[in-house]
């Protein structure tokens, strides 16, 4: 008995130690520099202030990934000359598994590559996690998973974001 209570009480601590790390709104977004996935100069989340950031971690054998990112292209499309930028990190542990979904799947926003220290740093713990992050640097919405249901709620936050910087 005494260790169940033991081993409860740590998972109780590491699962409210993790929450408390990761990055919630309001807050303001961790800076970073990566590598674009394809190669080419290191791309940093400073070179987008001034515009409103989708934030998407994925990776390949996330399976709401192959719906998340056609929608968040179309999304880009539809708000870029609006000051809107998706910018995406991918996890996979080799970079030919993440090439050939991007062939599968293409997108024209920036895909950068990080398998440790980001997704620790803002505390990715579900396939997709994403951080919508305001003109300011600032962390306005946290999104877990996806699901088509989610669009219309993306889509309305990423628009109030939008008009708020006009």
């Amino acid at each position: 008995m005494r260790i169940c209570v033991r081993l409860l009480l740590l998972a109780i601590t590491c699962f409210f130690t993790s929450q408390a790390s990761a990055v919630a709104p309001q807050q303001i977004a961790p800076s970073f520099e990566r590598v674009p996935l394809q190669g080419g100069a290191p791309v940093s989340l400073e070179s987008f202030k001034g515009q409103v950031v989708y934030l998407d971690f994925w990776a390949s054998w996330c399976g709401p990934c192959r719906k998340s990112m056609p929608f968040l292209e179309s999304l880009r499309k539809a708000h870029h000359a609006d000051g809107f930028e998706v910018l995406a990190i991918n996890m996979d542990a080799y970079v030919d598994e993440a090439l050939r979904f991007l062939r599968a799947y293409p997108v024209s926003y920036p895909v950068l590559r990080d398998t440790g220290s980001l997704p620790e740093l803002y505390g990715v713990e579900v396939m997709p996690t994403s951080y919508l992050i305001d003109r300011n640097g600032i962390v306005r919405m946290v999104h877990y998973g996806f699901r088509n249901g989610d669009k219309t709620g993306i889509r309305k936050a990423v628009t109030q974001l939008l008009e708020e910087g006009r």
